[in-house]
């Protein structure tokens, strides 16, 4: 069986734009239909039938067979159906053919944009029916042209649309490259591509990762999260089910292969591989490599908030370069992160202990005030020393019952209190610095060693000439015999000499003798000049 030319035109178009020929030919059916409405200007039933062997396209008008006539369009008396279909009944219906041949030029125009109309959202139809379900999938895509920011990408069978938020940020393109993008989603109400193609989603770095690693592919190494800024920096948290298999070590290769590879698709992004651990704090210090962590805490559970300790060293560099190391730590916890240097928080911790301190004395340990005074400024809720002293002497005055001597009196107390406070204070720090300074000082002054035999038959001999000194001296003579042999005594300073040597020890021990004797003879009698 032969077939017209238009039904072999409207199969070969169904077939380049991949929808279904009957749906072309519902287009023209319908376009016809409007067609022969506008020219008749009638409000009768019409129904269109192509006929594939004639190429025509026949219009009927269908009205229902009644013995008495009430609206002539739908309905038709007995007499006239049979003109029409000599078996036609009553309660039936009958095909009155509507010439087509009349139509004019516009009639024409009108088929033909009610055709390219249907046709063109059949096609829309079966785009998004194909690519509505490869939502996320990583295509390969040409540049086509650009319109404005964005960027339209051919994928073969459609286009596809890259708005300027969908684009690294240190990419250019220029028509003809081939790139990867994976498809974000598919906009059926748009009027231009409605496929829409992402560069810059978090997606696209987990499907690199599942072409260069075959750990990634079966699953046995697991992407839990990936933070991503476009053309800077990427951080990815991995995760190995098997305790064999280096999660890091497996994504990174052999001397950085596998990952290089990938750095090299992204145009030189930094990529991050970072171990996942279900532990929010330890995964909070990996998250924030290559800095150093030295504390992680969390101060609010229910907000998701950590504070992060570093060295001061080690600060700008967890923070990153405006602040997109910490950022991007962020987002893959999903968390929020404050981080401080460690003089930072000693400091912090200064300020509220001291405020803790102040915060919590209360007026009974103000020494000075008495029993009435104190019950007074309970009464107006004064509790603490902190509280009174923010107030004024005019807030003082108010209080019933107390007037400028008592508030002369309260200043003089709470002045007293905070200056034994700060007397307190410098005494405590004071005091390590003292005890280490006494210690010092008792060593210097016990002997660095033992003394020598010489030594000691020296000291022998002079305690020896000073009994043997006349009994009538005078007390000042008598009162410098203890002086010469506290003098006989080696000197600290002798002492620490001969803690130097033991030969510097044995010259030095009689020369200190003799100085000692040679002081005590203007003082002493002859005898004790002779004995010397």
């Amino acid at each position: 069986m032969t077939t017209s030319l238009l039904y072999q035109t409207i199969y070969q178009l169904s077939t380049e734009k991949g929808i279904d020929a009957q749906i072309i030919i519902s287009a023209v059916e319908d376009a016809i239909l409007v067609a022969t409405r506008k020219y008749y200007k009638t409000s009768e039933d019409l129904q269109s039938h192509f006929n594939k062997d004639t190429g025509l396209v026949e219009v009927h008008a269908v009205k229902k067979v009644v013995e008495d006539v009430q609206d002539s369009d739908h309905e038709i008396s007995l007499e006239d159906a049979r003109k029409y279909d000599p078996e036609a009944a009553v309660e039936g219906e009958v095909r009155i053919l509507k010439p087509t041949d009349v139509l004019g030029r516009i009639a024409a125009q009108a088929a033909k944009q009610v055709i390219f109309q249907k046709v063109r959202e059949a096609e829309r139809d079966q785009v998004y029916a194909e690519y509505n379900q490869r939502v996320g999938e990583l295509v390969n895509c040409t540049v086509k042209r650009m319109e404005g920011p964005d960027v339209i990408m051919d994928l073969g069978r459609t286009e596809a649309r890259m708005p300027r938020k969908e684009q690294s940020r240190l990419e250019t393109y220029q028509i003809g490259d081939r790139v990867r993008a994976v498809i974000k989603e598919v906009d059926r109400a748009a009027r231009g591509p409605q496929v829409v193609v992402s560069r810059a989603d978090g997606l696209l770095v987990r499907k690199l990762f599942e072409m260069e690693v075959p750990e990634v592919y079966d699953s046995t190494v697991v992407i839990k999260a990936i933070a991503r800024e476009a053309g800077e920096r990427t951080k990815v948290a991995v995760y190995s089910k098997d305790a064999d298999v280096d999660c890091v070590g497996a994504c990174v290769g052999m001397k950085g292969m596998r990952v290089q590879s990938i750095i090299r698709e992204l145009r030189g992004e930094k990529i991050d591989i970072i171990e996942y651990n279900d532990d929010a704090l330890i995964f909070a210090a990996n998250a924030l490599s290559p800095a150093k962590i030295n504390h992680v805490s969390v101060l609010d559970m229910a907000e998701k908030h950590l504070e992060v300790i570093v060295d001061d060293t080690q600060l700008s560099l967890a923070i990153g370069k405006k602040g997109q190391n910490v950022r991007l730590a962020a987002k893959l916890l999903a968390w929020h992160i404050d981080i401080k240097s460690e003089e930072e928080k000693r400091q912090e911790i200064e300020s509220q202990m001291a405020a803790m301190a102040l915060r919590g004395a209360p007026i009974s340990e103000l020494k000075g005030l008495g029993d009435k005074t104190l019950a007074k400024l309970r009464e107006h809720g004064i509790e603490s020393v902190e509280q009174l002293s923010q107030m004024t002497p005019e807030d003082l005055m108010q209080i019933q019952g107390v007037g400028e001597k008592t508030v002369d009196r309260i200043r003089r107390v709470v002045t007293d209190y905070f200056e034994r406070d700060e007397a307190g204070e410098a005494a405590a720090e004071a005091g390590p610095e003292v005890e280490a300074a006494g210690q010092d000082l008792e060593e210097a002054a016990t002997p660095a060693v033992a003394p020598t035999p010489d030594a000691e038959a020296a000291a022998g001999s002079l305690v020896a000439e000073e009994a043997s000194a006349p009994e009538e001296a005078t007390g000042g003579e008598e009162a410098t015999g203890p002086e010469t042999a506290v003098e006989s005594t080696p000197a600290p300073e002798e002492s620490s000499q001969l803690a130097d040597s033991s030969e510097t020890i044995q010259t030095k021990t009689p020369e200190g003798e003799g100085e000692g004797e040679s002081k005590d003879e203007p003082a002493t009698s002859g005898e004790g000049g002779g004995g010397a």
